[in-house]
């Protein structure tokens, strides 16, 4: 995949880099050693990506692995597809290990770019409040089941995300 070729920030677009698409119950993780996609684990019946899930590539979070990002998509995409995707804002989050060290984890909330259904998102104040609880509770849930505890701290505006991405990018444009 030769992701270290792929700059994280490109003429204002994030290229994300899809790990789990919308609707799947299964975690898919890339695996730089093998470079290709591997299932971590599986999600409690009913459970479910409410977004396309993945990352940014060339980029490292607090957490120690690249900083992830959701994407709004007219259909979800597969495990390996290189999405780029407008940028419309990002969660700040801190996540609770289960050894009780606490982490930021942040997500990258975005848009593929040539969508048409999802077009007029431009912003995180574009999102109703449904979704809104609707993804903050997917994140509660997820890590509750994993024995972690996730504490959503802002949603932020896209100029915050850019700030965000730029500040973990380890391939400097």
């Amino acid at each position: 995949m030769k992701l270290g070729q792929i700059p994280p920030i490109e003429n204002k677009l994030v290229n994300a880099i899809i790990e789990t698409p919308r609707g799947n119950q299964n975690k898919f993780n890339y695996d730089p050693g093998l470079d290709l996609f591997r299932l971590k684990k599986t999600l409690p019946m009913g459970m479910a990506f409410p977004l396309d899930f993945g990352f940014i590539p060339n980029t490292i979070a607090e957490d120690g692995d690249p900083l992830d990002i959701m994407a709004f998509m007219d259909q979800r995409a597969y495990p390996g597809c290189l999405v780029q995707c407008r940028i419309i804002g990002i969660i700040e989050a801190m996540q609770k290990e289960k050894n009780g060290k606490q982490i930021r984890n942040d997500r990258v909330i975005g848009v593929a770019d040539c969508s048409i259904l999802y077009a007029d998102l431009t912003d995180i104040k574009d999102l109703n409040k449904q979704m809104v609880k609707e993804i903050q509770t997917f994140f509660e849930n997820y890590n509750k089941n994993e024995g972690k505890e996730f504490k959503l701290l802002h949603w932020r505006s896209a100029e915050k995300a850019i700030e965000a991405i730029k500040k973990h990018t380890i391939l400097k444009e």
